[in-house]
């Protein structure tokens, strides 16, 4: 008896290909400087630390309502609120195990078997995996660095059949750090609704926008889902907790869902995840601070070694750089990197054929270890490229 088809067809995420690599090298005592995967170096807010353990002595241990806790939807309403000026009911959001999982249930129920979303190219490595594996059909629409890799109406509606059902976007982005402009997401939303298409919005990397300020799709269309969730802004990845904002007619088929895949999200994390909203300003705000000061360091030290970058990068903690005078085989050069300089760094291709070229850099690591890395990447193309 074979594997299931879909798990077959199902493509590695290379950058945890690349980081096991190093956990291997570091267990032979070799120190690498991780800028591959993107995950925060910080501790969670001391709120969060507090809640998690009241709640376990207050044995808030049993099974929420399997839209979420109310006391957590309703401070993602106001958070809504505060932030964006929307509105919405608590009714319309779902909270999950992190994002991860609300983007399997957004796909499972909106898309039929053929249908087809439209996603950017490059991309967040797993889009189209999670597409593919409820019988959608990815279909990628190229976004150049001439073009800070924001969508062009123009290419989107090149893409459009029939068959489309949804648009993705994903702002700020990964692996590019780009922000969709306030302008450019009117003329999505505009293009879907003439289209009478939906849009899904990942918005895991809002909060962390350093010029400028973060749109939610919310602003502009209620025909659409939002994905978001605690894992980048709140440093809390390991408590897997996160929550997608749906259209009303919806959220039935959501619950159905997650009643029978995931039943809820954790209790303790809820719980926590509403003091985050309201308690952990000041630290998210200290967070945010240090990432830009790493982004301003990294942009800097790449332009000295001659990497080009034709738009910074400025939400995430990603820099892409194009390393395409170097070599076209970007998963190579990865892991040629990793064995001679001993940095991690991710290859574009695990974001699509059209990130072919590039390398990804995280910058979710102390300024001092960033600072060791830039001078190993340095030395390196003195060396070897």
């Amino acid at each position: 008896m074979s594997v299931a088809k879909r798990c077959e067809q199902m493509k590695p995420f290379i950058a945890m290909d690349v980081m096991e690599k190093i956990h291997n090298m570091e267990a032979r005592g070799v120190d690498v400087i991780h800028m591959e995967i993107g995950e925060p170096d910080f501790n969670v807010p001391e709120c969060v630390n507090r809640v998690c353990g009241e709640a376990l002595a207050q044995n808030e241990t049993c099974y929420t309502h399997s839209l979420g806790d109310l006391r957590l939807r309703q401070a993602i309403s106001d958070y809504h609120k505060r932030i964006y000026g929307t509105t919405v009911d608590p009714g319309q959001i779902l909270v999950t195990s992190g994002t991860s999982p609300a983007m399997l249930l957004v796909f499972s129920a909106l898309i039929d078997p053929g249908d087809e979303v439209i996603v950017s190219d490059p991309h967040y490595a797993c889009y189209a995996n999670f597409i593919r594996y409820v019988q959608g059909e990815p279909v990628f629409v190229k976004v150049y660095e001439k073009d800070g890799f924001v969508y062009t109406p123009q290419a989107i509606l090149e893409k459009i059949t029939p068959k489309t059902k949804a648009i993705f976007v994903n702002s700020p982005s990964n692996p590019t750090g780009s922000v969709i402009p306030e302008a450019r997401m009117r003329q999505i939303v505009d293009l879907a609704r003439e289209h009478g298409l939906y849009i899904v919005s990942d918005e895991i990397y809002h909060g962390l926008t350093y010029e400028g300020k973060d749109h939610s799709i919310m602003e502009f269309t209620d025909q659409a889902f939002v994905l978001n969730g605690f894992s980048k802004l709140f440093a809390m990845t390991g408590l897997r907790l996160g929550y997608l904002i749906a259209p009303p007619k919806f959220i039935r088929a959501l619950q159905v869902l997650q009643q029978n895949f995931f039943i809820c999200a954790n209790s303790i994390t809820q719980l926590a995840g509403a003091v985050a909203l309201t308690d952990a300003g000041r630290e998210t705000q200290a967070m945010r601070d240090t990432y830009n000061e790493r982004r301003i360091f990294m942009i800097r030290r790449l332009k000295e070694m001659g990497l080009s970058m034709m738009v910074e990068p400025t939400g995430a903690f990603y820099v892409f750089v194009n390393f395409k005078h170097i070599s076209t085989d970007s998963y190579a050069l990865a892991f040629d990197i990793l064995e001679k300089a001993h940095i991690g760094v991710t290859p574009g291709i695990d974001f699509g054929a059209n990130g072919e070229g590039y390398l990804r850099f995280s910058y979710a690591n102390s300024l001092d270890n960033l600072k060791i890395g830039m001078d190993r990447l340095e030395n390196y193309l003195k060396r070897y490229a």
